[in-house]
């Protein structure tokens, strides 16, 4: 079977496509988590009679998308496998998904003779839990990406994919299906399939109704304009620039949380993705810290009474709002950080892979770095502590 658009090969070199096409009423089509499997061509989450996104038969192909896999980094040292596929035939298709010692993982794709093998390493980023690697194609394009991410690292790694080839409906199928075709490590915590191509970089992380503070009282976070104006921890009231928002599949660091009232000032429960910072302050923070406040993502505030998994369908969706300055909002009587996006706007390359895409690289403001110091696990651990003593 002939590769279409003329690919008969994969190279790669670091730096990234800034003219992908996207497809914003395209979404996730499949999942895999150790607790479920599911392949769904209208949508994950896609009501019954919902058109497909894409074809439905064996020898279809998808054309552009999204592979993402989330995994904890085994402590092993010798390369690992984490995820293993193979199917033969005329087309035959093999993916694996490696870690190796030091920080890294090794992508192979090979499909039909076009193979795509690349190692990335983020071993000089300090100790890393979990990573976060996204596989962006657009045949049609010819251009492609990759993108590994973890929770302590502003920028996503990224790396060019020059002429991807599109992938087989059957195959892929097939892939999000258990059986002796697949081997998957406990330690993968989900890989997902998008029709479109999806974002890597900043990310929104609060739920769409989340009630944010204007002038004019709460209203929810979907019903704030660019233009509006909303309340910061200082009382002021600033301007929006932008409203974003994502939906992800809703396992590993996209399950949704739930913030739970009367913690953290709360008036009402509000859902959140672990990713999303608070800021705390008191004599607890002063004590500890020598600082009058700190930012605490949600995901290091777990494992008491105030932060608790949410009950979620099989994805979520997160909204934020861009402000002139790094600066917390109040939600819902809480003090949660609005988007942070450091520098994006003097990295073009990041800037064409992320949820501001195609907005002039002038109209983004400069964050910089974080306006209060973001704690890591283990601190976070010991102020949780010292609030409930």
């Amino acid at each position: 079977m002939a590769l279409p658009y003329g690919g008969s090969c994969v190279n790669t070199k670091p730096s990234c496509c800034s003219h992908l096409q996207r497809w914003p009423d395209m979404g996730w089509i499949a999942v895999s988590a150790p607790e479920t499997q599911h392949f769904r061509t209208a949508g994950l989450d896609a009501s019954a009679g919902a058109p497909a996104l894409v074809g439905d038969h064996e020898d279809d192909l998808m054309v552009r998308g999204t592979l993402v896999f989330e995994t904890r980094l085994p402590n092993a040292q010798r390369p690992r496998i984490l995820l293993q596929f193979e199917r033969g035939g005329a087309w035959p298709f093999h993916l694996s998904l490696q870690a190796i010692p030091g920080g890294g993982l090794i992508l192979i794709v090979n499909q039909g003779g076009s193979v795509l093998h690349q190692v990335l390493n983020v071993a000089d980023t300090g100790r890393i839990d979990t990573l976060r690697l996204s596989y962006a194609w657009d045949a049609p394009a010819r251009a492609g990406w990759l993108a590994l991410e973890h929770d302590e690292r502003e920028y996503a790694h990224l790396i060019e994919v020059e002429a991807p080839c599109p992938l087989r409906i059957g195959d892929l199928r097939m892939l999000f299906r258990d059986g002796p075709h697949r081997f998957a490590a406990p330690e993968l915590v989900y890989f997902a399939l998008s029709s479109e191509i999806e974002p890597v970089g900043p990310m929104p992380s609060l739920h769409p109704e989340t009630p944010i503070a204007t002038p004019d009282g709460y209203r929810p976070l979907s019903k704030i304009r660019r233009g509006d104006t909303v309340i910061v921890a200082s009382g002021e009231a600033v301007p929006v620039l932008h409203r974003v928002s994502r939906t992800m599949p809703a396992f590993g660091s996209s399950r949704p949380l739930t913030i739970r009232r009367p913690y953290f000032g709360l008036r009402q429960d509000i859902q959140a993705a672990p990713s999303q910072r608070l800021l705390l302050s008191g004599t607890e923070v002063e004590y500890l810290f020598g600082r009058e406040s700190v930012l605490v993502p949600a995901r290091h505030l777990t494992g008491g009474h105030s932060v608790l998994p949410a009950r979620a369908r099989l994805t979520a969706t997160y909204a934020q709002l861009l402000l002139p300055t790094n600066e917390a909002m109040i939600t819902a009587g809480a003090l949660a950080e609005s988007l942070f996006i450091g520098r994006l706007h003097r990295k073009p390359l990041h800037l064409a892979a992320s949820v501001l895409a195609g907005i002039e690289r002038s109209r983004l403001p400069d964050h910089g770095r974080p306006r209060h110091h973001v704690l890591r696990a283990f601190d976070a651990r010991i102020l949780a502590e010292a609030r409930v003593a």
